[in-house]
């Protein structure tokens, strides 16, 4: 298949709620998509439905075969072990031999600035420290297909757009680039972030919106004043919204 991934007529149930889906869409090589829908829209099963966590109950995933890393909300970190030790570990996992797997984690962690604090225990780190490591750990296996879900929520608007910066720059470094998918509820860091962004249906977890998002990844500097990510913004706030109202989830 042309694309990393895709789901194809996906219906997901859970009991006491409403199906999730049909849900259509893919991702193409090296894409960066952005998905944002109310709490309970079903962005995180998409994700776990993309990394294989989870099965639909009707319609077709399918991943084209590589590696999958996986960036949760929290960071998730082992707290007895240092940084180089959590982000060393799936390397380890995979037989990877140790002094390989701590090379290639320090390289990882130096590519998120974190270089110096190898040694560092997740307590003594902050929370943006934390997440780089968590996204340290995502990406020393150099995946082709990263799925975010929601890392930066906890995090200060500075610290959120420095990591995003960060993650743009490691993407490109990267030949080919990876494919990602990142969830948010912040429409300006989904626009920022992606080259398309999909707005999930509150009720049904249908997606209701595909929008490209112009200009070229990286994003150059200030380039969130001009007209372009303004209107963009504006045209997924206002589908988010009706979304919401929909489902009588508004405000």
């Amino acid at each position: 298949m042309a694309e990393t991934a895709a789901l194809s007529g996906v219906v997901v149930r859970y009991p006491g709620r409403a199906p999730i889906g049909p849900v259509d869409f893919n991702v193409a090589p090296g894409e960066i998509v952005a998905v944002v829908g109310a709490s309970g829209a079903g962005k995180s099963t998409l994700l776990r439905l993309l990394a294989g966590l989870e099965r639909p109950a009707e319609g077709t995933t399918s991943t084209r075969p590589g590696r999958v890393g996986f960036v949760f909300q929290t960071p998730t970190l082992m707290p007895w072990a240092d940084a180089l030790a959590n982000v060393a570990l799936p390397l380890e996992l995979a037989g990877t031999p140790r002094a390989e797997a701590r090379a290639r984690a320090a390289d990882a962690l130096a590519a998120v600035g974190l270089g110096e604090r190898l040694t560092a225990r997740p307590h003594q780190l902050s929370g943006g420290m934390a997440m780089r490591v968590s996204l340290a750990r995502a990406l020393v296996t150099e995946p082709d297909l990263l799925l975010l879900d929601e890392p930066f929520a906890a995090l200060d608007s500075v610290t959120r757009r420095r990591l995003i910066e960060d993650l743009h720059r490691l993407w490109a470094s990267r030949a080919p680039r990876p494919s990602i998918v990142f969830v948010t509820h912040d429409v300006e860091e989904a626009v920022y972030l992606a080259g398309q962004t999909l707005v999930l249906d509150a009720a049904t977890g249908r997606v209701t919106m595909a929008l490209a998002t112009p200009g070229a990844l990286p994003r150059p500097e200030g380039w969130r004043a001009e007209a372009g990510y303004r209107e963009a913004v504006e045209r997924l706030a206002a589908e988010l919204a009706r979304s919401m109202a929909t489902a009588g989830t508004g405000s």
